[in-house]
C-alpha cells in the first residue's frame, strides 16, 4: 500500500476543534490507510509571532506533498496586521480554482425544492481580492478607486475545470459573469467558458448573467446537477447562497486546487467553507460535517493521484456522513440534538463498518 502524505494546517477557535474531530476520522485505524501527517500551526497568534513565515513554510511543504487539510483561521481586520492566511497560501501554491459543492443532506428539506448537487467553481486568486485600492480628493468630494486584475490562464482553468466537473457528475455548466456590462474584464471568463464548451460538446452548457444565475437557483432552474463557473468574488457570494440552500453552510467542503500545464490537479487542499465560529468554541455543538467531508475530498484527489485504498476510504467517509444524518444524528444547526463528538463518533463507527 502506497503511503499518503498530508499537510495539516491548524487554525483558530471552533475551526481547530472541528479539525481535530475530522482527523479522528482520517486516523489509519479508521480508514486503513498508511498516512503521514505534517502539522503547521496557522493560529493567529503563531502567524503574528512568525510574521507569516509559518504560512510560507506550510505552503512550501504542501506543494511538495500535494495534499492538505486546513482548519478555519481568523483574518484580522487591521491593514498592518498579518492579513489572510488563505490568500497567502493560495498564492504560494499557485492555486487557481476553488470548488464548493452543495448537496442534499438526508432529513433536511432544501430551499426552493433543490435536490441535485450544485458545484461552484470559482477563481481562487485575483479579481476583487488582492486588488489595488486608493482614495483621493476630487472637486470637494472623495473618490475611492480599485484596480482589479484577472489572467486568461486563471479564466481558462476555471472554465475547463467547470466542464470536467460537470462531466464527472452528469450535470451541465450553468451561469457565468456579467459579461454584457463588462465585456473586456468579465468577458474574458465568458470567452474561456465558450472555448471550453467547444472542447466538451457532450456537456450541457447554459451560460447566464450572474443576476439571472441567482434568480434561476431560486426559481426551479436547478433541475439537474449544476456547475457554476465564476469570478473570485462572485463565487464567494454564490457559495454563501448555494450551501445554505441545502440546510447549512457547514454541510459541505471546499477544495483549493493548483493545476499543472495540462490543467491536471497538482495540489489539493480541502477545508470547511465556514469560519471559526467563536460563539460555539468549547460547547461541543458545532457541525463537523464540512471538515469531515474535507477529509473525504482530499482522499478522493489522493485516489486520482494513484494512492492505493484512498478512493474506497473517501467513499466510505462520504457515505458514513450521509448515513449518520439519515439516522437522525444531526447537530443543532440541522435541527438535531447531537453534539460535535457524538456525530463524529457515529461517522467513525460507520466508516469502520
Amino acid at each position: 500500500m502506497a503511503g499518503l502524505r498530508i499537510v495539516v494546517l491548524e487554525g483558530d477557535q471552533t475551526g481547530q476543534e472541528l479539525l481535530e474531530q475530522a482527523l479522528r476520522v482520517l486516523d489509519p485505524g479508521v480508514t486503513g490507510l498508511d498516512l503521514e501527517l505534517e502539522r503547521f500551526d496557522l493560529s493567529l497568534e503563531n502567524r503574528r509571532r512568525t510574521n507569516n513565515a509559518v504560512c510560507t513554510e506550510a505552503a512550501t511543504t504542501m506543494a511538495d506533498a500535494g495534499f492538505g487539510i486546513k482548519a478555519a483561521t481568523i483574518t484580522p481586520e487591521g491593514a498592518d496586521d498579518v492579513g489572510s492566511p488563505n490568500r497567502l497560501i493560495r498564492e504560494a501554491v499557485d492555486g487557481k480554482v476553488i470548488v464548493r459543492t452543495g448537496r442534499r443532506i438526508p432529513g433536511i428539506s432544501p430551499v426552493a425544492g433543490i435536490h441535485h448537487p450544485i458545484s461552484v467553481v470559482r477563481m481562487a486568486v485575483e479579481d476583487a481580492y488582492g486588488a489595488r485600492e486608493s482614495r483621493r480628493s476630487e472637486n470637494g468630494d472623495e473618490v475611492a478607486e480599485r484596480v482589479e486584475l484577472i489572467h486568461r490562464s486563471v479564466c481558462r482553468a476555471v472554465a475547463e475545470y467547470a466542464f470536467r466537473t460537470a462531466e464527472g457528475i452528469g450535470g451541465r455548466v450553468y451561469g457565468g459573469p456579467k459579461w454584457t456590462v463588462s465585456p473586456v474584464y468579465e468577458g474574458m471568463l465568458k470567452e474561456e467558458m465558450d472555448a471550453a464548451a467547444e472542447r466538451h460538446p457532450e456537456v450541457g452548457y447554459e451560460p447566464l448573467l450572474i443576476d439571472a444565475t441567482y434568480a434561476g437557483l431560486l426559481t426551479g432552474r436547478a433541475d439537474a446537477p449544476l456547475v457554476i463557473p465564476s469570478l473570485n468574488r462572485d463565487g464567494d457570494l454564490l457559495s454563501d447562497l448555494v450551501l445554505p440552500l441545502y440546510g447549512s453552510i457547514a454541510g459541505a467542503e471546499s477544495v483549493l486546487l493548483a493545476l499543472d500545464d495540462d490543467l491536471g490537479v497538482r495540489v489539493a487542499m480541502s477545508e470547511a467553507p465556514h469560519g471559526t465560529a467563536p460563539a460555539l468554541e468549547g460547547k461541543d455543538i458545532a457541525n463537523p460535517m464540512g471538515m469531515i467531508l474535507a477529509v473525504a475530498a482530499v482522499l478522493h484527489y489522493a485516489a486520482e493521484a494513484g494512492v492505493e485504498g484512498a478512493e474506497r476510504a473517501s467513499a466510505a467517509v462520504y457515505d458514513a456522513v450521509m448515513e449518520t444524518a439519515t439516522s437522525g444524528i444531526r447537530t443543532p444547526d440541522l435541527k438535531g440534538h447531537a453534539g460535535t463528538t457524538e456525530f463524529t463518533d457515529a461517522v467513525i463507527e460507520r466508516v469502520r463498518a
